[in-house]
């Protein structure tokens, strides 16, 4: 009997842009881009764009040289955050077992669904991927496989509005044609390298010798193998009720080694968690940022507040130290994250400013309120969520 694959991959397409052309229609079929309108960067750029050469996190300065046509729209804070949250409670209408993995990304296990034949699954997914526009007004790109390895990559190779099948059991002859770069951490500049030693698709690894893979890729090699096989067997992990941690993190198109530009990037995600947090009525004690490098090594540094809030000022002053002590090799980075832990049900200050601090919460929460409706970028705590992040 047929075992249908079971792991979807949801990828929103150009996620940013898409919340403001759903709130702009007009703003369609144009070359947009939603960063910092003079010395920031491109947080998210339209498949337009795209095509003029403009990348996340290209610095804006440079998109406006390559696209002089691009029109920037500034963040609308809050608005990214509800957007995603509907989007996969929605994805919850159709499996209890959603893996809420970033921002605009995530995982379903439709195990539980009952599910006994491929077209049954693609039928149940092809629904989902459609009321999630009827209902949001974004695209989304889809991919269906056993795993998440293979079904994260299916997703990503016909955005927009992607749907890709990959049947049980043909992981490895699917991937085998397709780029090396394909692969999840192998970034531009590790391809190219690659490409010098004979590996430029994935299943070249399949046919080297053990020395050529040692010699690529090191102690990291039989890891390699088992990618270019498709196997793949982590679950899809679902939040429980009491949410242990809030992260996000960005994957960057082409590496960057610029202080400035990842510190911006990190501290849009705090204006994205945050929010979160609040909603869920917690707070958070501890945030770490993680680094990772185009040769596949992270590092991550954290640290603790002495008490946990669900306040962004506290955490701005962090980012630069915590940049510092993790993003210790002289390397672009591929990949930064946030991550905020040590959850705390939100309870009274009881401290010396606890009035002065309730001051700001109230205000905060107003201002999420605000933001959700649509408006334009607020100021928080003397740090302005939109237009501007420097």
């Amino acid at each position: 009997m047929e075992v249908p694959p079971l792991i979807v991959h949801l990828d929103a397409d150009a996620f940013f842009v898409a919340c403001e052309q759903a709130r702009r229609p007009e703003l369609r079929g144009t070359k947009c881009a939603v960063g910092g309108t003079e010395r920031g960067i491109i947080s998210s750029a339209s498949y337009e764009a795209r095509a003029c050469g403009v990348y996340t996190p290209m610095p804006t300065s440079r998109a406006r040289q390559v696209c002089p046509d691009l029109i920037m729209i500034p963040h609308t804070s809050g608005l990214y955050g509800e957007v995603s949250r509907r989007m996969f409670d929605l994805c919850e209408t159709l499996t209890p077992l959603v893996q809420r993995n970033s921002i605009d990304e995530g995982y379903l296990d439709l195990g539980p669904c009952g599910l006994t034949t491929t077209e049954a699954v693609e039928a149940a997914v092809r629904k989902l991927q459609k009321r999630i526009w009827d209902e949001l007004q974004i695209t989304v790109s889809m991919g269906i496989a056993a795993n998440k390895l293979v079904a994260q990559i299916a997703s990503k190779l016909r955005k927009p509005r992607g749907f890709v099948v990959v049947a049980r059991g043909e992981e490895a002859g699917f991937l085998a044609p397709l780029a090396l770069g394909k692969l999840p951490g192998v970034g531009a500049k590790t391809e190219a390298e690659l490409a010098e030693r004979g590996f430029r698709l994935i299943g070249d690894l399949l046919v080297r010798s053990e020395a050529d893979l040692k010699g690529a890729f090191g102690s990291g090699w039989r890891e390699m193998i088992g990618m270019a096989r498709g196997i793949d067997e982590r679950p899809v992990e679902t939040e429980s009720e009491d949410a242990k941690s809030y992260s996000q993190q960005e994957t960057f198109g082409e590496d960057v080694g610029e202080f400035t530009m990842i510190e911006r990037v990190a501290k849009r995600m705090i204006d994205e968690l945050l929010p979160k947090v609040r909603a869920d009525g917690k707070r958070v004690r501890t945030m770490t940022v993680k680094v990772r490098y185009p040769d596949f090594t992270q590092e991550t540094h954290g640290r603790s507040l002495a008490d946990a809030t669900d306040l962004e000022a506290p955490f701005y002053p962090l980012v630069a130290p915590l940049l510092r002590e993790a993003w210790t090799k002289r390397l672009p980075l591929r990949l930064v994250s946030v991550r905020f832990s040590n959850v705390e049900q939100s309870r009274q200050q009881l401290e010396m400013f606890a009035e002065t601090d309730e001051k700001r919460r109230r205000l905060a929460g107003v201002l999420d309120k605000l933001n959700n409706r649509g408006g334009t970028a607020a100021v928080r705590h003397g740090h302005q969520l939109g237009a501007k992040k420097d």
